[in-house]
């Protein structure tokens, strides 16, 4: 296939394959071969339809964030209070980390926590991904305050961390093979952190 034609594969369907590599096997663990091998496409294929690995890598980490991520802008804009929106958040993370037929855990949270220099760009890329995440959440929270489901003074950015940094441990703990029941028994206690109303404690 020379450069400019259209491709003789279902691009979209081979993104996913390579998504789905990625997933399971991370950016460093997944070779070249395998990676078109999984796609079902040929080394000048893949070359003339994404160029490099870190491109197709970037393509399929935008693929993963619009077809398994979205569980988190929609949750979060879902009805009911800010606590509503993070219960419904820990819970369906339980379920999308251990879906059947899908790798576990989540590809943007277990992302090259650890790299090789020569990873750098994805590296940041990923470190991005996840605080748009989290950015989410504290958009969420900070609603929750003005709407008078928060105390004010609440710190957002030090909760939105904690939902974080939580929901990335569900992930890991999805991947070394816990159940879904277990991950909502750690979402439920996570919740137990949530900040009351002074009235609430009187």
């Amino acid at each position: 296939m020379t450069r400019g034609r259209r491709p003789s594969f279902d691009r979209q369907q081979a993104l996913h394959a390579a998504m789905c590599l990625f997933w399971e096997r991370g950016y460093e663990g997944t070779s070249f071969d395998d990676l078109i091998a999984a796609m079902g496409i040929s080394a000048s294929s893949f070359q003339n339809a994404f160029g490099s690995k870190q491109q197709a890598y970037e393509e399929a980490t935008a693929l993963y964030r619009e077809q398994k991520g979205r569980f988190l802008t929609e949750t979060l804009a879902g009805p009911g209070t800010a606590r509503d929106a993070i219960t419904r958040l820990l819970e369906t993370s339980a379920e999308a980390f251990t879906r059947c037929g899908e790798p576990t855990g989540c590809m943007i949270a277990l992302s090259t926590l650890q790299a090789a220099p020569s990873c750098d760009r994805i590296r940041d890329m990923m470190i991005e991904q996840r605080a748009i995440g989290e950015a989410r959440v504290r958009a969420r929270l900070e609603r929750g305050i003005a709407e008078g489901d928060l105390p004010p003074g609440t710190d957002t950015a030090a909760l939105a961390d904690y939902f974080g940094t939580v929901i990335r441990g569900m992930a890991a703990q999805a991947r070394d093979g816990a159940s879904r029941e277990r991950l909502r028994e750690i979402a439920h206690l996570a919740m137990q952190a949530w900040p009351v109303h002074a009235a609430e404690t009187a």
